[in-house]
């Protein structure tokens, strides 16, 4: 059987992200049903799915004979050999500190989908990085239909177990154990519309929008309109610009008050000045940074893990919080240097890049990791570490297409165009 990366690479992202349908399930029913589940009592067995999924899609990589070949460049084995040295020194730390091995692979965790960024960045090299995406933007449509009719039916009738929705029922959290990780996943997939270069998608990325704003998540929506934004400031003329800069930081401020409302929020409890994250920054800065090296090296890696506060506790570790944020997670395990070079990692891809949705991806990355800790949020961390590698993987100076690729691009793209159009 041949393998076409350009053709089954999106079939196999799709099918990694429709995981997500299926593996909250039994949570779901429960919502629906007026029980919110305690976190650390839910039943993650049907979740074994998108780590299942996963796994499947890493193989076709390793088999297919273009992908592998560009795993084994020289800056790719470079990379390679540069995250697994620090992994195995934070693991040999957290060994050291007489922690059990599972605390330092939960925190692994950040690391579970970059094989995805491999694959995103392999396949921007060899030209294919437009197709892939627009051919997985195509399918991602009806991943937003099932989304959209859930959404829209739990807004209007579900039980407000999670607040009230705009539209009188509950807020909606589709096939989510929460409204937020429903809001998060909506607004990502607004991020993969606006950059498909298809016909007929705008209209999918403004029901996106709707969704992560129905959703009553904060920072749903402000990413979501962070990328209309984006999207904005491209279409107008270079010398108009300035009419949307000027205003955005007024703006900015406003839409978070406004998502912060219970009008749209649904939460009566949404005041920004008790905001609970705070308190957890708040905590963190003052009694678990005890030093200099507390603040430059963290606690370990793990530490702050949403699977570590499942499974022990939030107070059973020296160290150990819930962490709501990436960067709170970053300071506490892994200290100032761990923050400062995510950081880093973040403005090369944007500095060194030539994708020409390079700010808006690397942006929306680093407004979504504030509230949340997004690299443990399925399927959002899967779709943005992809879209990161594909970022990354574009160089300033393009790079000529193969020609199977630039042939199967000018066919596919041809081919979406006449879909968009009907």
């Amino acid at each position: 059987m041949e393998l076409r990366f350009e053709k089954d690479l999106p079939v196999l992202m799709f099918a990694l992200v429709s995981a997500s349908t299926v593996a909250a399930l039994p949570q779901v029913e429960s919502a629906w049903l007026g029980v919110k589940e305690v976190y650390g009592e839910q039943d993650f067995g049907l979740r074994i799915l998108r780590e299942a999924m996963l796994v499947v899609l890493v193989a076709y990589a390793f088999f297919e004979p273009r992908l592998r070949c560009g795993a084994l460049t020289g800056s790719v084995i470079a990379f390679l050999g540069v995250v697994t040295t620090y992994v195995l020194f934070e693991v040999g730390y957290a060994l050291y500190l007489d922690l059990p091995l599972v605390v330092p692979m939960a925190g692994l965790r950040v690391f579970e989908y970059l094989p995805l960024a491999l694959i995103g960045f392999i396949i921007s090299h060899l030209g294919a990085g437009e197709l892939v995406l627009n051919k997985f933007a195509s399918y991602l449509r009806y991943y937003i239909v099932i989304q959209g009719a859930l959404a829209i039916s739990q807004a209007l009738w579900a039980p407000a177990v999670f607040g009230v929705s705009i539209l009188s029922g509950g807020r909606p959290f589709g096939t989510f154990v929460s409204p937020n990780l429903f809001g998060a996943a909506m607004a990502t997939c607004t991020l993969v519309f606006s950059m498909a270069q298809v016909l007929g998608m705008r209209k999918w990325m403004y029901f996106s929008v709707f969704l992560a704003v129905i959703s009553g998540s904060r920072t749903s929506m402000f990413s979501a309109f962070l990328v209309l934004f984006f999207r904005g400031y491209t279409a107008v003329r270079a010398r108009d610009r300035w009419a949307l800069v000027l205003p955005a930081p007024v703006l900015a401020v406003g839409l978070l008050i406004l998502a912060s409302s219970p009008l749209l929020s649904g939460r009566e409890d949404a005041d920004l000045s008790e905001e609970g994250r705070i308190a957890q920054w708040q905590r963190v800065l003052t009694t678990n940074i005890n030093g200099p090296s507390d603040l430059l090296f963290g606690w370990g890696l793990g530490l702050g893990s949403n699977t570590i506060t499942v499974m022990f506790g939030a107070d059973h570790f020296p160290g150990q919080f819930i962490s709501d944020s990436l960067y709170l997670f970053l300071l506490n395990g892994y200290g100032l240097i761990g923050v400062m070079a995510y950081l880093s990692l973040l403005w090369m891809s944007s500095q060194l890049s030539g994708h020409r949705s390079k700010v808006v991806v690397t942006t929306f990355i680093f407004v979504a990791g504030i509230p949340f800790n997004l690299w443990e949020y399925f399927p959002q961390n899967a779709i943005l570490m992809f879209l990161w590698g594909l970022v990354a993987g574009t160089s300033r100076k393009s790079l000529p297409l193969h020609a199977p690729v630039r042939a199967a691009r000018d066919v596919e793209a041809a081919s979406l165009a006449q879909s968009g159009e009907r």
